[in-house]
């Protein structure tokens, strides 16, 4: 992409109205706009982002054997009046009436749609374990949306939900989830810890929110070190295996980790003094067990293997897409602008001509333009190199080639590392090598 020709409106001056960091280098480096309160348009460079996260959520789904569906946005309310939750949910839900008087509402969840969806499809205790997910926006209408994508009103979500015959079995989507989560976070470039959450009146220990570090969190956390030893993406588990799962799960459990409000000193002091670890976090995701909570109440049966009818026991899995692009940004960024993860950036380079018009400058940038045009934003603006740096800075690619009069006649350029500010100049090829192309 060129950056003579892209919606990219970066911003010198602060947003008076972003009052954090995530929300103000969004909007400095042309990621996104607001449209109403609450609800942001994204950009070019933002909506890559988005989708890179989004793909990256949908691999590791997959991987762990969930299948894609895409429910509609706009959802029956009879379906909620089923569950009992039209009434219960309060204003967060935006209720419409259609031409012919029916009500319908904005999803700002699926468990009653996906519950209908499958109790018009399986029968049969042989047809389960089943996951389905999808990535969609969803609507929940805040009293006060704030802090940009981090508490909007129209947000981005992957949402699974899983179907088992008994608990056991929904212990083992769940766990198995669990990993695919970690896995997740681990290939987003940030280091999450599952902890223990309110489960309501369900009970039991099933529930986990998943926390990354920020200094900018929104809440204190409290871990064991061994979180950040573990290689989630290595071959120590199969997902596949309940053993390896069961492994998985007592490894993530047996690691202290609370957030404030769960904070237990007396289990704290357990931990040794050098593996204590605490910080700042962020919610980016949620897990969920509910057992038969939904199919129960939305009469979804199944014949099992005595052949008498039960309802499957069921769990949800959530991953804000859209909130996860602003917690990157507070757990990685500077005073110069945003740090991006080389997994999630909207551009893996940027290339910085610094004299535009000389025939061997742009001649070297086409050439490096040319190699790496899917993944590269080329900056042949005529403004000033200054500029061209701070913009560079700002938008966060992880690698700046900079091409300039003196290097280009040499057959020469500059590459910047933007995480470590590392900076050699090499041939072309070399680093061209170094970025990955």
């Amino acid at each position: 992409m060129r950056l003579s020709q892209s919606l990219i409106p970066t911003l010198k001056e602060v947003p008076a109205e972003a009052q954090i960091a995530s929300h103000r280098l969004m909007l400095r480096a042309g990621l996104v706009r607001q449209t109403a309160a609450g609800i942001y348009a994204w950009l070019p460079a933002g909506l890559r982002v988005l989708n890179n996260i989004a793909d990256i959520v949908r691999e590791e789904q997959d991987a762990a054997g969930a299948q894609e569906v895409l429910m509609p946005t706009i959802q029956p309310a009879t379906l909620w009046q089923e569950s009992g939750r039209y009434e219960d949910y309060g204003r967060e839900m935006l209720r419409i009436r259609d031409r012919h008087e029916r009500d319908l509402l904005y999803g700002p969840t699926n468990e009653e749609m996906i519950t209908d969806l499958y109790r018009q499809s399986i029968r049969s205790y042989k047809e389960l374990p089943q996951i389905a997910y999808h990535i969609q926006w969803k609507f929940r209408d805040e009293v006060r949306p704030r802090f940009g994508v981090m508490r909007g009103r129209e947000f981005l979500m992957k949402d699974a939900y899983s179907f088992d015959m008994d608990y056991e079995s929904a212990v083992v989507s769940y766990r198995r989830m669990m990993l695919a989560y970690m896995r997740t976070f681990q290939r987003l470039g940030v280091k999450a810890i599952p902890m223990v959450a309110d489960t309501g009146p369900i009970g039991g220990e099933l529930s986990h929110e998943f926390i990354i570090l920020a200094p900018t969190g929104e809440s204190q956390v409290f871990y064991d070190a061994a979180f950040e030893e573990l290689d989630y993406s290595a071959a120590n588990f199969d997902i596949a295996s309940r053993d390896d799962l069961g492994r998985f799960f007592e490894t993530m459990t047996n690691n202290y980790a609370a957030t404030e409000d769960k904070h237990d000193l007396e289990a704290w002091e357990q931990v040794g003094a050098d593996r204590r670890r605490e910080g700042r976090g962020i919610e980016v995701g949620h897990i969920f067990y509910f057992g038969t909570k939904y199919s129960a109440a939305m009469n979804f049966a199944v014949t099992g293997a005595d052949g008498q009818k039960a309802n499957p026991e069921m769990g949800s899995y959530g991953i804000g897409v859209s909130r996860m692009v602003g917690a990157l940004i507070e757990a990685s960024h500077d005073e110069t602008g945003i740090i991006w993860p080389d997994s999630v950036a909207p551009f893996k380079a940027g290339i910085l001509n610094l004299k535009q018009g000389d025939a061997t400058t742009d001649a070297m940038c086409e050439t490096i333009y040319a190699r790496l045009r899917k993944v590269a934003l080329y900056d042949d603006r005529t403004e000033r190199a200054g500029v061209k740096f701070a913009d560079a800075d700002l938008m966060g690619h992880p690698w700046q080639i900079i091409v300039g009069p003196r290097g280009a006649a040499a057959g020469r350029v500059e590459l910047k590392r933007r995480a470590t500010g590392e900076r050699e100049e090499l041939t072309i090829e070399d680093a061209l090598a170094r970025v990955g192309a």
